[in-house]
């Protein structure tokens, strides 16, 4: 299987499967203690408790997903950097110094993602890759990193697994100020074992290809003109480079510092937005507008005197790529991964998004997403933490997190699309 994949980072302006009929147990024998008891404790009574909080889950798509073979596993995760938690303590007040060191931390995650065997990682906020190269290496990843451009001294990171991708391509940049979305390209190839079952003859099947981006955007919930150029600009090299190489599927994951119900996230949903419905100001979800702000819609204003007030040639420009048109799109379909699977009420909104990504003293909410394309399904994602349980931590990093956002994890499958090669 070969793995195309893209990474893109910012900078800040200036400008087992689910168990089939054959699987059960029907008999009236007693069943063997399965592994993920071992999570549960004994009441004095002898009843089984609930799990240890913290605890997180695969939830599994309602599909039959048995048909797929070709599989693989995605982490994004914002790790947070060691010289952002240092220069924003405010954002820890509830959180134990000691919750905060990066070698207590690297650990943490570390054994976090080996629980979920994956594929491919993408980090954000990365500030010390090499200590990353030299951890994950041991667990036979290999990996490229992408720099933001400014002041700022992290960026983001791809990791791969060397036994199943190589490196093809290194890094392409795309650059809208200070922002640098990127790519790399590793490739993965799968053998299945001949039909003799001789483990000595294997039968190489052609390999598949995909586009992985990894991003991390502009933070400011006022420039949502920035934040949409940089989007705007990534979902477009994606799918120029998925032409180049043959249609082939694209997946999207990072930090897009906005909320399920923010406009950038319909754009990337919907694949278009119209300028004129939203105010730059509240374009991410981050904050929410005053009463002195005014809304405008196509039907009732006049485009000029939009523009002025909301949109002025250089907003318009950095959101769209000109200075008279109002309306993006972009030509990607992309689906979100955990909104194709359904979870739970207490961790999903009602856009089947997670309730909660990230928490801090001065956030709790959701920023973090996987996307895909339509020739990839969702077949299972790690449930991310009720809302109650994050709460009862005081503040991520904790004892058993070791970021202040949640990772998400899914496992992808190439539906009938993709390319062989």
């Amino acid at each position: 299987m070969e793995i195309r994949s893209t990474a893109a980072t910012d900078s800040p302006p200036p400008l087992p499967p689910p168990p089939h009929a054959a699987d059960l147990n029907l008999s009236a024998t007693v069943p063997r203690k399965r592994k993920s008891d071992r999570n549960l404790k004994k009441s004095k009574k002898g009843e089984r408790m609930k799990p240890k909080l913290g605890l997180r889950k695969w939830v599994w798509s309602p599909r039959d997903c048995s048909r797929f073979e070709d599989k693989f596993v995605v982490v994004s995760y914002n790790i947070l950097g060691v010289e952002n938690a240092l220069k924003h303590p405010d954002l820890y007040d509830g959180v134990p110094p000691r919750f905060l060191e990066w070698e207590r931390r690297r650990r943490l995650i570390r054994k976090e993602i080996k629980r979920y065997s994956p594929s491919i990682l993408c980090f954000q906020e990365v500030d010390r890759y090499f200590d990353l190269v030299e951890l994950l290496k041991e667990d036979g990843f290999g990996g490229v990193y992408k720099a933001r451009t400014g002041d700022a001294c992290d960026g983001c990171a791809i990791f791969w697994k060397e036994e199943k991708l190589s490196l093809e391509n290194r890094i392409i940049c795309i650059s809208l100020y200070c922002s640098a979305p990127s790519a790399a390209s590793p490739q993965m190839n799968v053998n299945h074992s001949g039909t003799d079952g001789n483990p000595h003859i294997s039968l190489s099947l052609p390999t598949r290809s995909i586009i992985v981006g990894n991003t991390h955007m502009l933070f400011n919930p006022n420039r949502g003109d920035i934040k949409l150029g940089q989007i705007r600009l990534f979902v477009e090299r994606a799918y120029i480079l998925s032409k180049k190489w043959g249609d082939i599927p694209v997946v999207i994951s990072g930090d897009f510092n906005s909320t399920p119900k923010s406009a950038i996230y319909q754009y990337l949903a919907s694949s278009e937005l119209n300028l004129l419905l939203h105010d730059r100001r509240r374009m991410s979800g981050q904050v929410e507008c005053s009463s002195s702000c005014r809304t405008f819609t196509a039907s009732t204003v006049n485009v000029n005197r939009s523009l002025t007030f909301r949109w002025n040639e250089e907003e318009l420009y950095l959101a769209v790529g000109s200075t008279v048109d109002t309306h993006l799109y972009h030509k990607l379909r992309l689906s979100s991964a955990y909104a194709g699977v359904p979870g739970n009420f207490k961790t999903r909104d009602g856009s089947g998004e997670p309730l909660a990504t990230s928490y801090h003293s001065k956030f709790m909410g959701t920023v973090d997403y996987i996307w895909h394309s339509k020739e990839l399904v969702p077949v299972r994602v790690v449930e991310t933490l009720p809302i109650d349980n994050l709460r009862k931590t005081g503040g991520l990093p904790s004892k058993k997190w070791g970021s202040d956002h949640l990772s998400l994890v899914c496992e992808l499958a190439f539906a009938d699309g993709g390319t062989r090669t």
